[in-house]
């Protein structure tokens, strides 16, 4: 028996010795063959060699050193770098079939580095398909793999698109099943030493440990993925993870569960994001929870069809003991249930049922439960009574230092809905006393804060809606703030209110922020402010007392109709009544810069209604004023398409409007040293501008445009963020028709003929129309008309007068020099209709009248005077392109079709008239 099983080992083994000896060539070519037909990146490595015993009782081919680079748009960067990449071989196959087919792959010591940009274009795409494949030598190596090995590998994944990041290192797998059926089940066993997750440079795990036995039905034939049996461990923590996802023909369609039952809580607190794992390092927590996520419906972005999410949170018999804190937090229980159905905000329904905890006597209690978010449904119950620095010692909250008290007794119940003016039920006390707020941002402290606010409505309707705040005061770097305010009747809002104080915002930031972030802001007031709306609203101003001073510095503030904040670098407003004056107000939008002087009224009205308009009166100067920087900044897709570099179709999109807010009503009298708008260098304009009703109008406006003085009247509104019209009469004298054609892309596109005319013209202009979402005119919708004035022109290059003079053999009218003659023409439905004029050039007196488009299109008439006096003519018709003109003699033309305007649905002008209709109906 010994010498038996010695000779059978020993054959074996010379056997495993040998059979690479004999084999070498062959599986490395067909491998090398299999790699250059399939793969199209580039592959490199140090040495290739063919061996049962690197990883036993397989026979691998290993290559040594390998790296493989990415695929478009990331061919110079590496896809793929490790120690050795092994490539296992059927042994049936290469000795019956002779065959190279590899069954398994191993890698080790790798890194792994995928990427996708912005327009979701990954470097793994590397795998050259079968119907894509233009090797001409045909490999007999195939891949049917049935195990996957991957040993302490580094995965970084880096998704710009999904704004997702993952760092896995210490990366282990194993994958087991037949993966060349087109339907098999994937057993997975998955480690992960230390794996970081972020999204939209937020970091949701750090450093946490993983590990993963998960069971998986692939079915390739409908691509679907079924989860069934998925056991993780992110840290700690145990969890359960099932569901289903399917490919649709235009979405997705989600069933998935994840589960932790039964946890502790100290391990749930091992799987939060990094700043808390320093926290449990101190801290000894007790309890168990119950977690819950689910996600279950169809994704298609077509119907705007989405899928329902839940998640729901147990806690029980919780304690939280922080440095041995001489009162921990004990009796921590929490019942958290929120669903939201098709990701809709406004069908979200949050369910607190219960959350209390204890800190030695003190506790905290509440109840809310509420559905929607624009008109609430609400029933809560909220009631505390804590010092604050023993809840702080008990949690054990880094970074910070508390004191004080805090009680709470908040009873609401009811539906918030302003239109129809209700309210809550509410009765709610709170109280702050004698509270201190330091952190390690900044060395000094914010203290002596003090807030006693009630809020009471009995009956539920908005009208009996009750707030009072008395005090709200704090003390920050020895300067002192106090607020006084009560509210009542919300729907005539009788106010009272008086502030007086310092703020220095910037400093106040850095105490609950970290260092680097550039905050800055100043206000110092002294005002006081008594009254009711409907006073200030029916202008009975001698009922109101509202005064005082409020100085601004390095203020920042938002609106929704600025795409970028609006920065106040200084302003002193005085208020008095209804009016608010204000003097020395220097401010800047990204780059450009504004000085101001003057007065708002109706200000109060306006901050406590949204349907009051801000009245006012002031000049306005500024250095400097880039247009493009109000654009509304909603990029949108349409319903157009447009071709892209590759001859791809793709839906066009848009940058926004200049969205001009209905709820003002101010008069400026305007001046700017320099305004630029695209292409356009506009220098000392000067004007009176108003704003009212959502429309912007300029009146006897003078500007400098190519050295030349324009005087324009013009109107601009805003119909959507994508959407606005304008109408402007312009007059501009002696200017150089070259500069206009190089500077100006309106006159650009709309005289596109004169890329090469010289000389000196006049316009006098009226044109209305629309603008699209790229600010740009929708020419179908332009109405107009006026007449252009040459004085004297060089006609160079007209291909039209080229064409001319080339079918009547008239050399003298190909590059005509033009003067004194006035061209009047009218424009409608995407036509320009020219009125007859006449002039001379080298004792020839054409006569020209007609239509072109906007793109180009002619049917010009002309008359071609002979010398001396003209009286006889040869008739001629030009037709074809402005790039491309066919002249024919005689007088029959072909009429240009009209593009008549019509505008989208979406519009309000259209929505109202649908209204009109509807009523009628």
């Amino acid at each position: 028996m010994l010498k038996i099983s010695g000779i059978s080992f020993g054959i074996v083994l010379l056997a495993m010795i040998l059979f690479p000896i004999l084999f070498p060539n062959t599986i490395a070519d067909e491998v090398k063959k299999f790699a250059n037909g399939k793969l199209n990146g580039e592959l490199n490595f140090k040495e290739a060699n063919l061996s049962f015993f690197n990883h036993f009782p397989s026979l691998t081919l290993t290559l040594t050193q390998f790296s493989l680079k990415g695929s478009q748009p990331y061919k110079d960067e590496t896809l793929l770098k490790a120690e050795e990449v092994a490539f296992g071989i059927n042994i049936k196959s290469l000795i019956f079939d002779k065959k190279v087919k590899i069954d398994k792959i191993f890698i080790s010591d790798a890194l792994v580095n995928v990427k996708v940009n912005e327009k979701g274009e990954a470097n793994y795409n590397v795998y050259v398909s079968e119907e894509t494949e233009k090797s001409n030598e045909p490999s007999t190596a195939s891949i049917r793999l049935d195990k996957i090995d991957i040993e302490n590998c580094h995965l970084v994944y880096d998704d710009k698109s999904a704004k997702i990041q993952i760092d896995a290192k210490g990366f282990n797998y194993i994958g087991k099943g037949d993966l060349d059926k087109s339907i098999f089940d994937l057993y997975t066993e998955a480690e992960i030493d230390s794996l970081d997750f972020t999204f939209d440079n937020e970091t949701y795990l750090k450093n946490k440990r993983v590990k993963a036995d998960l069971i998986t039905k692939i079915n390739t034939n409908s691509l679907s993925f079924i989860f069934e049996q998925n056991d993780l461990k992110i840290n700690k923590l145990p969890v359960e993870f099932i569901g289903k996802f399917d490919f649709l023909k235009n979405g997705y369609n989600l069933d998935f569960t994840i589960d932790s039952k039964d946890s502790k809580l100290n391990d749930f607190f091992t799987a939060l994001p990094p700043q808390y794992v320093t926290w449990l390092d101190k801290t000894k927590v007790k309890g168990r929870t119950d977690i819950s996520l689910t996600l279950k419906g169809k994704y298609v972005a077509s119907t705007n069809s989405k899928p329902d999410l839940a998640f729901n949170m147990k806690i029980r018999e919780g304690k939280i003991d922080y440095k041995e804190a001489p009162f921990p937090v004990t009796n921590l229980f929490l019942n958290f249930d929120t669903k939201l159905p098709s990701l809709d905000t406004e069908q979200l329904k949050v369910n607190l049922d219960s959350i209390f905890f204890n800190v030695g006597t003190d506790y905290f209690k509440a109840i809310v439960k509420t559905t929607g978010l624009k008109k609430p449904v609400v029933d809560a119950t909220i009631k505390a009574s804590l010092d604050l620095q023993k809840m702080d010692r008990a949690f054990g909250f880094e970074n910070m230092d508390l004191k004080g008290s805090l009680k709470i007794d908040v009873t609401s119940k009811g539906k918030y809905d302003k239109t129809n003016k209700t309210f809550p039920v509410t009765k709610g006390d709170i109280s702050l006393k004698n509270t201190t707020i330091k952190t390690e941002y900044y060395p000094r402290p914010i203290e002596n804060i003090n807030l006693i606010a009630k809020i009471s409505n009995a009956n539920g309707a908005l009208k009996d809606l009750k707030v009072a705040i008395d005090p709200a005061s704090f003390v920050f770097e020895e300067k002192p703030f106090h607020l006084n305010a009560s509210f009542q009747n919300f729907e005539d809002i009788a106010y009272n209110i008086k502030a007086k104080g310092e703020i220095d915002v910037a400093k106040i930031y850095k105490v609950f922020s970290r260092k680097g972030l550039d905050v800055k802001g100043y206000l110092k007031a002294d005002v006081a402010f008594q009254g009711k709306q409907s006073d200030a609203t029916n202008g009975n101003y001698d009922k109101l007392n509202n005064r005082g001073t409020l100085f601004l510095r390095n203020i920042k503030t938002t609106t929704e109709y600025l795409p970028k904040p609006f920065v106040i670098k200084e302003g002193l407003f005085t208020f008095h009544q209804d009016k608010m004056s204000f003097s020395n107000f220097n401010a800047t939008y990204s780059a450009s810069d504004f000085k101001m002087d003057g007065y708002m009224q109706n200000v109060i009205n306006f901050a406590l209604s949204d349907a009051a308009v801000l009245k006012g009166d002031f000049s306005f100067y500024s250095n400097y004023i880039n247009v493009d920087e109000f654009l509304s900044g909603a990029t949108t897709t349409t319903n157009s398409d447009v071709k892209t570099a590759e001859n791809k179709t793709q839906p066009a999109t848009e940058s926004g409007v200049i969205v001009i807010p209905s709820n003002l009503n101010l008069n400026l009298t305007a001046a700017a040293k320099k305004v630029t708008f695209g292409e356009l260098n506009i220098d000392d304009s000067k004007g009176n501008l108003v704003i009212n009703q959502g429309k912007l109008m300029l009146n006897n406006t003078s500007l400098n445009l190519i050295d030349c003085n324009v005087n324009m009247n013009a109107i601009y509104g805003s119909e959507a963020t994508n959407r606005a019209f304008f109408d402007f009469k312009i007059l501009a004298k002696d200017f150089d028709i070259k500069r206009a054609y190089n500077e100006i892309k309106m006159f650009r596109e709309m005289a596109s003929a004169a890329e090469k005319a010289e000389g000196i013209v006049s316009l006098d202009y009226k044109v209305a129309g629309k603008l699209d979402g790229n600010m740009q005119p929708i020419y179908p919708s332009l109405v107009g008309g006026g007449k252009l004035s040459v004085k004297k022109v060089k006609m160079m290059g007209f291909k039209m007068f080229g064409a001319v003079s080339k079918k009547t053999d008239t050399e003298a009218i190909k590059n005509p020099d033009v003067s004194e003659v006035v061209i009047k023409t009218a424009i409608k439905n995407n036509i320009i209709t020219i009125e007859r004029f006449k002039f001379k050039v080298a004792g020839f007196r054409p006569r020209i009248e007609g239509t072109t488009s906007f793109d180009g299109k002619l049917n010009i008439k002309i008359r071609l005077g002979l010398p001396p006096l003209g009286i006889l003519g040869i008739p001629m018709t030009i037709t074809g392109t402005q790039d491309n003109p066919k002249v024919k003699l005689g007088k029959q033309t072909e009429d240009l079709q009209e593009t008549e305007y019509v505008e989208p649905l979406n519009t309000p002008a259209v929505q109202q008239q649908i209204h009109v209709q509807e009523g009628v109906k």
